[in-house]
């Protein structure tokens, strides 16, 4: 970001790496004071990060996003006998696509030797 690796920026914040990795994927919560601290770190004011938020409304969520609105919305209408029935559903079917998928690659893999 901005000339600096990861491992630069981590240094000028007295951070490791990883934490610096984590902060980027958005796996921990950046506070107000590290926020101003990565700011001056890159030479820039903390409105930066928030350019161009504002353009176009609130985000929209996606197709998939919706389907999974729907679902959870159904879902907590049901009693709970059906809604366990339909978890291991789930579960069966996403260990049925994960085996379909892993067996593809398998095959792939066969026919480059």
């Amino acid at each position: 970001m901005l000339g600096l690796t990861q491992q630069e920026l981590a240094e000028k914040l007295g951070i490791t790496y990883q934490q610096a990795h984590k902060y980027e994927r958005g796996l921990n919560r950046v506070s107000a004071g590290r926020l101003l601290a990565v700011a001056r770190a890159l030479g820039v004011e903390p409105g930066y990060f928030y350019e161009g938020l504002d353009e176009g409304g609130p985000p929209r969520p996606t197709a998939q996003q919706r389907r999974l609105l729907d679902l959870a919305r159904s879902f907590a209408l049901l009693p709970r006998r059906p809604q366990e029935a339909l978890v291991a559903l789930a579960r069966g079917l996403a260990g049925a696509e994960a085996e379909a998928a892993s067996g593809q690659e398998r095959e792939g893999d066969d026919e480059a030797s």
